[in-house]
């Protein structure tokens, strides 16, 4: 068999079999994450069937799907919504990443990889998954909820925090010197301030260069400028995730409504891709070894994401089932956690943070969707209502 036909064999094998993999997602009410995540470790290295000549094709298509991922959740908020949320939720934000971040640095640190590992897997455990936690809200008829806001908050925070996380990330992981270092923080940092600037004082000339009602010309026009600046932002040591995702807050109204509708086929097809490729580069026989501590490091840090999400939704006024809500929601970890990985085996950091990302990126996904159920069921309200009744006959406030 030839290389391209091998190509096209194995390509279309495995995208049938995601298909499959997501249906029976959906019908188990679960999110295909760790689904698309298993497959690739099937099909990867140590796999029961690796693939041969369709990895650098796999390879390409899931740095697209991140960049897709982000673009579109960039879509969902206006520069203004960006900046309002940031300043009702500065202090939420500090707190998340205090609770969230500081466990996975010491983790590192205690397993002895070293201060660069330790900031990367910082980056792992703090950040919680945007598209799963957007895809809860949804499949749980939550997104009128009143703690619904300060879900979005925290989520906009953590997503803006890594367009400056990901460059001091980047110049550890090349060994730049301090004055290098710093000069790569700094541009990238302009960066940013740049595309935020531009997207709040003529977010509305840049959503003009593109026909609302034609699809096929806003389909590529929003497509190729979301690449191209990606590309530009990785230039100046900016992720293209954080560059994509500004990109999607420049947009607004119809232009950005209908960009979403037309490239959310795209981001499925090559989000999948990207989960896959990342299982694909991963050896299962590596995980073993770890899987005792992602467990650990699962348990502490989805304990406290719960807590920040719990204090978050309790300094806006939320009451006690908004606020669990709040918290159990926001426990799964994705897309920007396995990045940081990638980035840090990438450059040689420590070879276990790639098993140990993937495991916990696993454990977290699978637990979160159940945990986010919980305030919904009814052994959990009728214990709030005898916790309220007891407050009230004690006299004081049930909160």
């Amino acid at each position: 068999m030839s290389e391209s036909t091998l190509l096209l064999v194995e390509v279309g094998a495995l995208l049938l079999a995601l298909g499959l993999l997501a249906r029976l997602a959906n019908r188990v009410g679960i999110s295909a994450i760790p689904l698309f995540l298993l497959a690739g470790l099937a099909f990867g290295h140590g796999g029961a069937l690796p693939l041969s000549a369709s990895t650098e094709f796999f390879e390409t298509g899931s740095e697209i799907g991140v960049i897709l991922l982000l673009v579109i959740l960039g879509l969902e908020y206006s520069a203004g919504e960006l900046v309002a949320s940031m300043g009702r939720s500065r202090s939420a934000g500090l707190i998340d990443a205090a609770l969230n971040a500081v466990p996975g640095a010491a983790f590192a640190l205690l397993l002895g990889w070293g201060p660069i590992a330790a900031v990367a897997l910082a980056g792992v455990t703090w950040v919680s998954s945007s598209g799963v936690v957007a895809k809860l809200l949804r499949d749980l008829g939550r997104l009128g909820n009143r703690e619904t806001p300060t879900v979005l908050s925290v989520l906009v925070i953590e997503d803006l925090a890594m367009a400056f996380y990901l460059p001091v990330l980047s110049a550890l992981l090349v060994g730049a010197g301090l004055l290098q270092g710093l000069t790569s923080l700094v541009v990238a940092v302009a960066a940013v301030l740049t595309i935020l600037f531009l997207a709040l004082r003529h977010g509305r000339v840049i959503s003009r260069l593109f026909a609302a009602n034609h699809p096929e010309s806003l389909l590529l026009g929003v497509l190729g400028l979301t690449i191209l600046i990606a590309g530009l932002a990785e230039q100046v040591n900016v992720s293209a995730a954080v560059g994509a995702f500004l990109v999607g807050i420049a947009l607004s109204g119809q232009v950005a409504a209908n960009a979403q509708q037309l490239l959310s086929p795209l981001r499925d097809l090559f989000a999948a891709i990207f989960f896959v490729f990342f299982g694909l580069s991963t050896d299962p026989q590596d995980m073993v070894p770890v899987l005792l501590p992602a467990a650990l490091l699962a348990v502490v840090t989805m304990s406290t994401k719960v807590l920040s999400g719990y204090l978050a939704a309790k300094r806006v006024g939320m009451g006690i089932p908004g606020r669990w809500r709040t918290g159990l929601v926001l426990t799964a970890r994705g897309e920007f956690s396995i990045v940081i990985a990638g980035l840090a085996v990438g450059a040689g950091v420590e070879p276990q943070l790639a098993p140990l990302a993937t495991a916990y990126v696993l454990m977290t996904v699978i637990a979160g969707p159940l945990l986010a159920r919980i305030p919904d069921g009814a052994g959990f309200k009728a214990a709030v209502r005898r916790r309220g009744d007891a407050a009230r006959a004690a006299g004081r406030s049930p909160a």
